[in-house]
């Protein structure tokens, strides 16, 4: 069976020669659940299992799908506080298997994605887990970005400007079913960004993208493509946008696993940070209507890329997500409207 993305014969030579202690032949398989990058398990001879993470096969947006990006930052963090896979190797030579990848260590846990995934956690494990997101970021959070050699890696400045900038972009390049609504939420944003500070930011941190112990520990940390510098409460407000609670009238921004019973509420995490941080969070409701803002933009730029048929088959569908987009949307305006930041208009 062909596996898109994916020249065995090229890439086999290529790992033999670069990832340490690596038996050829290696069995690829398409690793289900991701929605941006392409993440493959590959088995060797021996058994030992690895990761290889590389872009789509075509509808690859500007600055998104960075695999140079990503191998950077685990590079950087590995060996801090912050669990992330073990970086292995690096190509950069596109012409291997179309584009460039990476291979890094395989992590054996369970991907907290979905209220599915989390139902074998027994209700202490769920809250421990709960717990152990908010201390990972918080860790995040407290890396000087000079100290591990990422004080380079973007602009220190006008990182809300920036994001505001890309993502409108990148919506208009997609095709969201409701530009003038994503249109008007993004003016709103505009007209009221608050003060920043620069730290290490994810992009996407949340339980489904970290990997996770039984007893509910963080073992790593994954998806670094959006990672960069910038005010860290976006990172906060993304985390807390996801984090459902049974009787929450808006939408999450991306389903998780918060609605089972045992998860801390969304009060508790953001006390938690502080603790930890010591950080200011009166602007965190700023950032929480930017990132519902920015998940309708993410999700139409998604779609768009599996109807045009370059992400592979994961079974993902793309059927209600034009509905979901509304909901976000519509969630993003009210958000804006009980910050003060429509004047009234629509």
């Amino acid at each position: 069976m062909e596996l898109r993305g994916i020249e065995p014969v090229a890439v086999t030579r290529w790992l033999a020669e670069h990832v340490p202690d690596l038996v050829p032949p290696v069995e690829f398989a398409l690793i289900s659940g991701g929605r941006s990058n392409l993440t493959y398990r590959l088995t060797d001879a021996a058994g030992s299992v690895r990761a290889l993470r590389r872009p789509p096969t075509g509808g690859v947006l500007s600055t998104a799908h960075d695999m140079g990006r990503e191998w950077r930052f685990i590079s950087a963090l590995a060996g801090t506080p912050v669990p992330v896979p073990e970086p292995l190797a690096y190509c950069a030579d596109a012409a291997v298997t179309g584009a460039e990848f990476y291979v890094m260590g395989y992590v054996d846990g369970t991907v907290l994605v979905d209220a599915e995934a989390a139902r074998p956690f027994p209700p202490e494990a769920r809250r421990a887990a709960g717990f152990a997101v908010v201390d990972c970021l918080a860790a995040l959070h407290r890396v000087e970005p000079d100290e591990v050699g990422l004080g380079d890696a973007a602009r220190r400045d006008g990182y809300l400007h920036r994001q505001l900038r890309r993502w409108r972009r990148q919506v208009h390049q997609s095709g969201a079913p409701d530009l003038a609504l994503l249109d008007a939420v993004h003016d709103a944003l505009a007209s009221g960004v608050p003060e920043q500070t620069t730290g290490i930011v994810h992009g996407d941190f949340r339980p489904g993208n970290l990997s996770f112990a039984p007893d509910g520990a963080v073992l790593a940390v994954f998806d670094w493509e959006l990672a960069t510098l910038g005010e860290p409460l976006a990172d906060l407000g993304w985390l807390i946008s996801t984090w459902a609670e049974p009787d929450d009238a808006a939408p999450p921004t991306t389903p998780g696993p918060t609605v089972e019973p045992g998860f801390p509420r969304r009060r508790e995490l953001v006390d938690r940070y502080v603790e930890l941080t010591g950080r200011d969070v009166a602007d965190l409701p700023y950032y929480v209507a930017f990132q519902r803002w920015r998940s309708a933009c993410i999700t139409a730029g998604v779609r768009a890329r599996y109807q045009a048929g370059v992400m592979g088959d994961d079974g993902y569908t793309a059927r209600c997500e034009d509905a979901r987009e509304r909901r976000q949307a519509e969630a993003a305006w009210r958000a804006v409207e009980e910050l003060g930041l429509t004047g009234g208009a629509r």
